[in-house]
Formats: C-alpha cells, structure tokens, sequence
C-alpha cells in the first residue's frame, strides 16, 4: 500500500518542522516547501495526499496557491495561519480550503484533523460494488451524480469544492428533514464538533448557496429553519 503523502507548505521553518514531526509520529510522508511556487511545483510533480498551507507565503500566497490547486486536484487543504479573523476563515474556505486552523496551535489538534480529512478522502476515493447503483438525485433543474462528485444546473456543471458538494449531497439524501450545524459537520467532516465548526458550516452553505445561483434563482434548494438548522427545499 502507498505511504500517504502530506505537503506542508510554510516560509516559518520551525512551525513546518514541529508539524512534520509530528505528523511522521502518524506514518505519513512528508514533503516541505517554502513558499507558494515551491507548493505548486510539489504538487505538480508528486502524488499529494493532503495540503497543509500557510497563508503569509512569499512568492504564492496560501490563496493562490488553493485556487490553482482546486483547477486540477481534490485533496484536502487545511490552512495553518496566523491569521485569525473571520474574514479570513472565510476567504479561505471560500477559496477550496476544507479546514482552517489558527496559529499558535495544538499539534494533537492538527493531527486529528488530517486523520479526519484523510479518512473522508479515501473513503470517498475507495469503489464498492454499490457504487455504480447509486441513484441520481435531481430536484427542480438540480441533478447531483454521486459516483462522478459532480453537479449540475440546469445541464450546466456547477463548479463545488469537496466539502461544498459533501453538504449537498447529504442535505439532498434526505429531503425536507431538518439538520442543524452541529449535526452536519459531524456527518461532513466526520468529526466531533468544535467551536469554530459553526462559522465552517455557515461559510460553506452561504457559498454553496451562491454557486447554485440562489441570489438570482427564486427557486431555494437549502431552505433555513430560523433557530432550528437547514434542509433540502427538494
């Protein structure tokens, strides 16, 4: 079996060392870069399991270096910043970004997060023999094909990051039933809820939302329940 492949990608030299160290405690393969370009050319010519991304990067910052990630791969990208307002959680999950942890950090904390991501990313990676069974899901000009991770509108393909496509599908596997925040990024995220998960959610919705033409779009396929959570409008 192929070792798991993690890029850390931060110009703090001392912050990329405690997190590969700890991350090889795990058994996974590290590989570190500087900055931005080096992430891209990284990225470009190895097998990326998972990104770890510093936002404040000389060359390339964290931002671009997602954006062009997110043209070509789906591997998890966790922002590791000193960057701590909410503009800028939202920037990040905005731009693909399926996690955002804060500087200074817990280490333990960071591991449990990628374990996370990994175990979501290769489940869904993982072909089983139902695979091929699974019903497309359309509602009012919406059609999600779960075997392709792909979505469209109106039979055009709507352009979603996995996290976005991952609340989509699972709001839409169970139509009108009301979830909220908390119990969607546990079934998201596959991980016991945190505080900042509530800011996580919201960002994603309010980007999915956006993506799916809802501003312009009478049609709302996430309705919220005010005090209560969300559900598919299906």
């Amino acid at each position: 079996m192929r070792q798991i492949t993690i890029l850390i990608a931060d110009d703090e030299a001392e912050i990329a060392d405690l997190v590969e160290l700890h991350l090889q405690k795990e058994g996974y393969h590290i590989i570190k870069a500087a900055d931005g370009k080096e992430a891209i050319q990284a990225i470009q010519s190895k097998s990326i399991d998972l990104a770890i991304l510093d936002i404040m990067m000389p060359g390339l910052d964290g931002y671009e270096v997602t954006r062009q990630i997110r043209e070509r791969h789906l591997m998890p990208i966790i922002f590791l910043s000193a960057k701590t307002s909410d503009l800028d959680k939202i920037t990040g999950l905005v731009m693909g970004a399926d996690d955002y942890m804060t500087k200074p950090f817990n280490p333990m904390e960071l591991v449990a997060r990628v374990n996370s991501q990994l175990r979501r990313s290769i489940e869904f990676s993982q072909p089983t023999p139902t695979t091929t069974n699974i019903t497309v899901l359309e509602a009012g000009g919406l059609a999600i094909y779960p075997e392709q991770h792909k979505v469209t509108l109106y039979g055009e393909k709507v352009e979603l990051t996995p996290k976005e496509f991952d609340i989509l599908y699972f709001l839409a596997k169970h139509p009108k039933q009301v979830f909220n925040i908390e119990s969607i990024f546990q079934q998201v995220w596959g991980e016991a809820y945190y505080e900042s998960g509530n800011n996580t959610v919201m960002v994603h919705i309010r980007t999915l939302r956006k993506k799916l033409g809802e501003d312009q779009n009478k049609n709302k396929f996430i309705k919220t329940i005010w005090g209560v959570g969300y559900t598919f409008n299906g």
